[in-house]
């Protein structure tokens, strides 16, 4: 890897990183659209169950309708001009969360029906696909009822802050992330992490299960950094986030001359002498070219959001991408260099 790297002209002498959010494909999230989202697929795995098992055990009757009504009523209610009426939305959740208790009771009934063998087939092929329709309902089952407690708690306790908060029963781990943009205060995706050296190559990136503060990252960026390009960088530089007395200490005492990362909340005359002089505006100067590279990511390589599912399929999105830029700019620099 290291001797690839050299070949491009990449000495490993500068690191600089940035991170990132890279939605899932989800819609914008409301505890009755996501409570509409779990009866469809309750109701729809409960349809091929009783075109399978036929009229043996319970008799499955359709709320997807009742439901549907509740949502558009509740979102009716919230676009009211003058703001929602408090007392019209828990109404309106009250029926909601009535009929969706009852569809999450039926699914039970017949994810038990199939266990005891009340509901089955006597060809191989549908006794399987019936076995599937049981995971499928005990995978959704807990999840909506994750969404009932937290709608709860939101709409009649009024916690808006719920631990553990559901955003998407289709894609369980995402999180909500405020990254401070104007734009789009709130996200719902994961973190990712960005690492180049130069000639614009990525060198490493990280997405992240749970969302790790900025200021954890940097010593690890300096073992990947170091493991990959075989040295320690001379320049480190990152934004604000990223800064902590101890990263610094932690990264001068492993060889890096100049840590470039701002310190905004510092009241050290001397600090900010330091954070003035020609190489630290140097370094943030060449700094920003990380932000650069995660807007490239974004539009050419479709890093805004994620249209593979589940964690895995989130980690080869953004490895695709990192692939596809980074042979971008080795062609480039190749070019380049015959010329």
């Amino acid at each position: 890897m290291a001797d690839s790297l050299a070949a491009l002209n990449i000495q490993g002498r500068k690191m600089r990183l940035d991170t990132t959010v890279v939605e899932t494909n989800i819609h914008y999230p409301t505890d009755s659209n996501l409570l509409g989202d779990g009866v469809r697929v309750l109701i729809r795995a409960m349809k091929r169950i009783a075109e399978i098992a036929g009229q043996q055990g319970a008799q499955l009757r359709d709320r997807s309708r009742s439901v549907k009504l509740r949502v558009l009523e509740i979102g009716r209610v919230v676009r009211t001009k003058g703001g929602p009426n408090r007392e019209r939305l828990q109404q309106g959740y009250e029926k909601l969360l009535s009929a969706v208790g009852r569809v999450v009771g039926q699914a039970k009934r017949f994810s038990g029906e199939i266990a005891q063998g009340v509901k089955r087939s006597a060809n191989v092929m549908q006794q399987a696909a019936l076995e599937g329709l049981r995971k499928e309902l005990d995978t959704f089952v807990p999840r909506v009822q994750q969404v009932m407690r937290q709608a709860k708690q939101r709409i009649f306790g009024g916690n808006t802050h719920v631990a553990e908060k559901l955003v998407s029963i289709f894609e369980p781990t995402t999180e909500i992330i405020r990254k401070g943009k104007a734009s789009k205060p709130t996200e719902f995706g994961k973190l990712v992490k960005i690492q180049e050296s130069e000639n614009q190559i990525i060198t490493d990136y990280a997405v992240y299960e749970k969302r790790p503060s900025d200021s954890e990252l940097v010593i690890p960026a300096l073992d990947a950094h170091e493991k990959k390009l075989g040295c320690t960088p001379r320049l480190v530089a990152a934004d604000a986030a990223f800064y902590s007395a101890k990263n610094e200490a932690a990264a001068h005492a492993r060889g890096v001359k100049r840590v470039c990362i701002p310190n905004r909340s510092t009241k050290s005359a001397e600090r900010k002498r330091e954070q003035k002089k020609r190489w630290f505006k140097q370094g943030q100067k060449w700094r920003t070219g990380c932000e650069g590279r995660i807007s490239v990511l974004k539009r050419r390589h479709g890093l805004r959001r994620c249209i593979y599912r589940g964690d895995g399929g989130m980690k080869r999105w953004v490895g695709l991408g990192v692939v596809a830029d980074n042979l971008r700019h080795i062609g480039t620099v190749l070019a380049q260099r015959k010329n």
